[in-house]
């Protein structure tokens, strides 16, 4: 099982200097990947009154692609974003950034897509958010083919390109596709679409159910659910280091193929914080200096 970590987000600040200390940090501690969440933008919440998101317009975000193309000069890590909000941007322009990153990693990418909550994101994109749903299955057809063709055309209920393609492509032909999930739809849309997904609940009853629903979609569209990846969370908190070992372990017991340490919301503090507590997590592990070089 790959172990990785989150990036975090909210908490790293805009020093760029504070971005590659972590990332270069991560790689030297052994972990295998970073994995960035998206948010392009902040909601006010004096303005939208009842406003509850976990996030809003004080929450620092770097975007993923172009964080994902100065960290791939820096380390050797896989880069995954868990998730890119899909429906809320051009599928043409997410194939042609992803392409980049893939190429810059040397095919060291995993593209993770979800729905995202954030209707005011949505507005401001030009996007609906009411459909967004039934569009992203359309838009993974595509990215996918815009990945393996020279020249693709495409014509459907949302999307449209005539006789186009990238250049250069990707390594990965195609770059995996892994979903977040957290509903029954969302649940049949990875088992019938994802080259792995991003579980919302700890391992349990809850996973179980989850998986099954997966494993049925799969079945039933013609695919094998154990070529699905699946990959958890673990995320950090006061006195976390004696019982990380043992999360890791239950996510690898539930059969995950990858699992992430989030230390963002644990009030680490600045970059030197996060470092700390991953290289406590790295050395319950048994992880330094596995990957790094």
């Amino acid at each position: 099982m790959d172990v990785g970590v989150v990036f975090p987000q909210t908490e790293i600040g805009a020093d760029a200097g504070a971005v590659r200390a972590f990332a270069l940090a991560v790689s030297g501690l052994g972990f295998s990947h970073v994995l960035a969440y998206d948010h392009v933008l902040g909601a006010d919440p004096e303005v939208h009154e009842g406003w509850d998101g976990p996030y809003d317009i004080r929450a620092t975000f770097h975007e993923p692609f172009v964080l994902y193309g100065f960290l791939a000069a820096l380390t050797p890590l896989e880069l995954v974003t868990g998730v890119i909000i899909l429906p809320q941007r051009q599928t043409a322009l997410v194939a042609k950034q992803a392409a980049e990153v893939d190429l810059l990693t040397g095919g060291r990418f995993r593209l993770g897509v979800g729905l995202g909550w954030n209707a005011v994101e949505y507005e401001a994109l030009g996007k609906s958010f009411d459909d967004r749903g039934r569009r992203m299955g359309e838009q993974v057809e595509l990215l996918r083919r815009l990945w393996t063709e020279r020249s693709v055309t495409f014509t459907g209920s949302y999307e449209t390109v005539t006789a186009a393609g990238l250049a250069p492509l990707p390594v990965q032909r195609p770059i995996p596709v892994w979903f977040g999930a957290r509903t029954r739809p969302a649940y049949v849309r990875a088992g019938q679409l994802a080259d792995g997904w991003f579980p919302q609940v700890p391992p349990g009853p809850q996973l179980d159910e989850a998986r099954a629903i997966i494993d049925q979609a799969a079945a039933e569209a013609g695919r094998d659910p154990s070529w699905i990846g699946m990959e958890g969370r673990v995320s950090w908190g006061a006195d976390r280091a004696d019982g990380i070992g043992e999360d890791v372990g239950r996510w690898q017991g539930a059969g995950a193929s990858h699992v992430s340490i989030n230390t963002m919301g644990a009030r680490l503090g600045g970059v030197d914080g996060h470092i700390e507590a991953l290289t406590a997590a790295a050395a319950v592990l048994g992880l330094t200096g596995r990957h790094a070089g």
